[in-house]
């Protein structure tokens, strides 16, 4: 049985049915990791003694006749920021390269309540700063679709474990795009909550107030699955919205016909990539076979200032979130003759090259003068981006855009040209900005085989009728299918 080729969903109702086991489901997903991952090092730490023990409590639930959970031995991964209890968390970085937490995450914790079996971590952009996994301690991660590109980031080696089908399910945290960006780049389906309906408490924070959890799966059933598994309130973390969530598998069936759906406009088409342009006009299209109402949306505040606005939030923050990474209380430590160049030193050793200068760069914005003239404007024109969208919303359902200017790109290129990657940012930090949800889809892909896709966009706390409108598309456009890493042989050492 070629079990990496089923969906999360048939993989749990087989379990429950004993038409297999979630042991032998998992055996199947280590061996495939072990033998083609040394390809693309998408996976930096198994833990093959607690996911079988996880997976025989599973099958012994099953023999029992108790309920296993909705995804009962449905193996998952998660990004190395991820605390997870008894198991290397080390955010790529050297600072926390021996740190073990004693306790999971919400989201690790409740994805194993639901019977979902944890396989390991993934590698990801040191800290979550990144837009390639490439600076993590572990080696980059290289895009299962092609070897010669990145798989985007941060998340990137949960979007690539998904594509390679080493599991149905990864999980990745996303601050300006981490999800939805190597989501597109790896040719998976990607989703970032609204702000507020996961937890994400037992998360390493980049920027608390832009950071959400955000599932990474094939389809988007398994991708409603697991978002109602994840959702809803948490005594530990407060940011968490205590409302009642829908049944978002059930709304996410819903069709789309009578939805009236925008198109932005208003931005330099010619500056993009074609294939995405064009995957943006079948989104369309296929919209508009489902029965939906096609406006255009122009968004000019959000436009001019949204990846300025975003990297003076976001780097503010960090600089502060990473302040407690001094070598004294947590992460590397490195001696010296004062307590400042047990710091310096520290910090230096601890901390890669772009982490350290995002920190510089944010503790320079959250200084006298710098915080006046930067980072307040930028609290306010972060207000304004969000009173835009709310705008907008009162007349139309949801938004389609796109979630990057370029297809995957080329391995090197942050070195070459970290302009470039910062611009990136412009479609994909936006949702962040504003809290909202968003969706990476996948639209097929080019002759070369590269992945297109379309970002989907919806009002806060609408993630249900944003699911809808991928599944939708989806329906058209067919559920992307697993990277042919076979062909191309390795092992893992």
């Amino acid at each position: 049985m070629e079990f990496h080729k089923l969906s999360a969903l048939e993989i749990a109702e087989g379990v429950k049915k004993g038409s297999w086991t979630a042991s032998e489901v998992l055996s199947a997903h280590l061996d495939r990791i072990k033998k083609f991952d040394g390809q693309i090092n998408s996976v930096v730490t198994l833990s093959e003694e607690s996911a079988y023990s996880d997976a025989r409590e599973t099958d012994n639930a099953v023999s029992e006749g108790r309920d296993p959970g909705p995804l009962a031995g449905v193996p998952f991964l998660v990004k190395d920021n991820f605390c997870t209890d008894g198991i290397r968390t080390t955010c790529c970085s050297k600072m926390l390269s021996d740190w073990i937490p004693d306790y999971d995450a919400t989201a690790v914790k409740r994805m194993k309540d639901a019977g979902a079996v944890l396989m390991g971590k993934t590698n990801m952009d040191e800290f979550a700063m990144g837009s390639t996994t490439e600076s993590s301690i572990f080696g980059p991660t290289l895009n299962p679709r092609d070897f010669n590109r990145v798989p985007g980031g941060s998340s990137g080696g949960s979007a690539a474990a998904v594509a390679a089908g080493f599991c149905p399910i990864a999980l990745g945290s996303d601050t300006g795009g981490s999800v939805r960006q190597p989501s597109a780049f790896c040719g998976v389906q990607g989703m970032k909550p609204s702000y507020g309906q996961i937890s994400r408490y037992g998360i390493v924070a980049y920027a608390s107030s832009l950071d959400q959890v955000g599932p990474i799966t094939r389809n988007i059933a398994d991708m409603a699955a697991v978002l109602g598994v994840l959702a809803g309130p948490d005594p530990n973390d407060t940011t968490c919205d205590a409302y009642e969530r829908p049944s978002f598998s059930e709304t996410a069936s819903a069709g789309i016909k009578g939805k009236k759906i925008a198109v932005l406009t208003g931005y330099d088409a010619e500056s993009m990539d074609s294939p995405l342009i064009e995957a943006i006009e079948k989104a369309v299209e296929y919209c508009r076979s489902a029965g939906a109402e096609i406006v255009e949306a122009k968004l000019p505040i959000t436009m001019k200032h949204a990846v300025a606005c975003y990297y003076m939030v976001a780097l503010g923050d960090a600089s502060s979130k990473l302040a407690c990474f001094d070598g004294m209380r947590y992460g590397h430590h490195s001696d010296g003759r004062s307590l400042v160049e047990m710091y310096k030193r520290s910090r230096n050793q601890g901390f890669g090259k772009e982490v350290r200068k995002r920190i510089l760069i944010g503790t320079c914005i959250l200084t006298r003068g710098y915080y006046e003239n930067y980072y307040v404007p930028a609290t306010k024109v972060r207000q304004m981006i969000a009173d835009e969208y709310a705008e907008l919303f009162k007349g139309v359902d949801s938004l389609i855009c796109p979630i990057s200017p370029a297809l995957p790109y080329k391995k090197g290129l942050v070195e070459e040209d970290p302009v470039r990657m910062y611009l990136g940012d412009a479609f994909s930090s936006i949702a962040n900005l504003a809290g909202l949800p968003s969706i990476s889809l996948n639209l097929g892909f080019t002759e070369e085989g590269l992945p297109t896709n379309v970002q989907l966009m919806g009002p806060r706390f609408g993630d249900a009728g944003l699911l809808a409108l991928a599944h939708a598309i989806e329906n058209k456009a067919g559920s992307p299918p697993i990277a042919d890493i076979e062909k191309k042989g390795g092992c893992r050492e």
